[in-house]
């Protein structure tokens, strides 16, 4: 899929390639830590063959960006009496997050929706967007660099678009393969990994905080909800891209 976008940039495709990331609101923002580089570095790094001096993994891990998981959360899932599917609180009284917070920020997805009927699917409700001023696509994966001592007990919905033209709020997916286990996340533990692509793959990624400027909220009331009226959002993107200013990307104390 190709774009037309006219950027405000002449130095666009020249050194790194400059990733904003912002949040949609500052509603609670202190619970959620910047976007952090992914780098693994074990205590064995003298050798020259270790593999954390090694060029490919360390050009690897250079390319990924982890959001930390900003709740502790312990969720069950169960069918009611009347066969609807429904979440459980699982640490009740001593859960952190009053049950109102927690059924704004964790939706389950109506059954109707689930891609298998035995595997129910959650989102977890995140501001974290990303905005970039020459074509990047973002994709959305799973923390496979980072070890979890108890597995989660199914897979996260990925994804990938173009942020320089689609910024949106992320949202944490989830397809519950074993509903019969309990899902729990800790605050501070990645959630995710992100992933940058440009026009050139070899320009290594600067990502920098972003202003929520004027002109990019207004772009993001242009877009937001849109998911709620198409079926197919991509289909959305030339009309973006009319819309779209030449410049959204200011980082943060450069305005």
């Amino acid at each position: 899929m190709e774009f037309n976008v006219t950027y405000d940039r002449p130095e666009a495709g020249e050194g790194p390639l400059t990733v904003g990331w912002f949040l949609a609101s500052d509603k609670g923002a202190v619970l959620y830590d910047p976007p952090e580089r992914v780098m693994i570095r074990p205590p064995n790094r003298g050798h020259a063959k270790s593999a954390a001096r090694c060029p490919a993994v360390v050009q690897l891990e250079s390319r990924y960006f982890l959001v930390k998981c900003p709740f502790d959360l312990h969720i069950g899932f169960q069918r009611d009496e009347k066969g609807r599917a429904v979440l459980v609180n699982r640490a009740g009284a001593a859960s952190p997050i009053r049950p109102a917070k927690l059924n704004e920020m964790l939706t389950l997805v109506n059954e109707a929706e689930w891609r298998f009927p035995d595997r129910p699917t959650v989102q977890l409700h995140l501001p974290y967007c990303f905005i970039a001023d020459e074509p990047v696509w973002m994709s959305q994966i799973s923390a496979f660099a980072h070890y979890r001592s108890e597995p989660l007990p199914g897979t996260i919905f990925g994804g990938r678009f173009p942020v320089s033209i689609w910024p949106r709020p992320l949202m944490w997916a989830f397809e519950w393969h074993e509903p019969q286990k309990d899902l729990v996340l800790r605050r501070g533990e990645p959630l995710f990994y992100v992933q940058f692509e440009g026009m050139d793959p070899a320009r290594p990624v600067q990502l920098v905080e972003a202003e929520r400027t004027a002109e990019l909220q207004a772009y993001l009331e242009k877009l937001s909800g849109v998911v709620n009226y198409v079926n197919q959002t991509f289909g959305l993107f030339k009309a973006a891209e009319a819309l779209r200013p030449k410049r959204l990307l200011v980082p943060k104390g450069r305005e």
